[in-house]
């Protein structure tokens, strides 16, 4: 028996006009290359954060930190303070486009991350983990400045997610 009620349950709500709007969510082949390309460029990441770039273990002295927000970038707005100007572009727009990756990718492969809220809060949280780790292992210092240029970078990536996403559907 078909009745109005039976089919009302069994058809799919329709969004207005019949477009997404939210991206398509890979799958099969598609999601498996950005599972991949996640994996590659987080690899990539670990060893920049960890190995590469010349660093080098620093067994003496405490532990290096900055937890005072704004300090380090101020820093580097500071034209006296004997950095070049690479090292400054370096390690402002460095922090920022390296994590650029990470809010489009996310995103794409797991919908509860198109909460720019819940991305931001998992994504705070990963990097609040390197930075860590990166101190503990005196490979580096933990600085709150580059947890929110990391941040920045994410922010950048979902940003440009939307962007792309928004020109397509003209």
């Amino acid at each position: 028996m078909n009745t109005a009620s039976s089919s009302r349950k069994q058809s799919k709500p329709r969004q207005r006009g019949g477009k997404r709007r939210t991206p398509v969510q890979p799958r099969g082949i598609g999601r498996a290359m950005l599972l991949i390309l996640l994996i590659a460029y987080s690899s990539a990441l670990v060893y920049w954060m960890f190995i590469g770039f010349g660093r080098s273990v620093h067994t003496e002295g405490p532990f290096r930190y900055n937890l005072e927000p704004l300090r380090t970038i101020k820093l580097y707005f500071d034209l006296d303070n004997g950095v070049s100007f690479l090292g400054r572009l370096i390690n402002l727009l460095g922090n920022v486009i390296v994590f650029v990756p990470f809010g489009f990718l996310l995103p794409l492969l797991r919908r509860s991350l198109r909460s720019v809220l819940l991305l931001l809060f998992v994504s705070a949280l990963g990097i609040l983990f390197l930075e860590t780790v990166q101190m503990l292992l005196r490979v580096g210092s933990f600085d709150i400045d580059d947890v929110l240029l990391n941040l920045a970078g994410v922010l950048t990536g979902y940003i440009v997610l939307w962007i792309v996403f928004l020109m397509g559907k003209r």
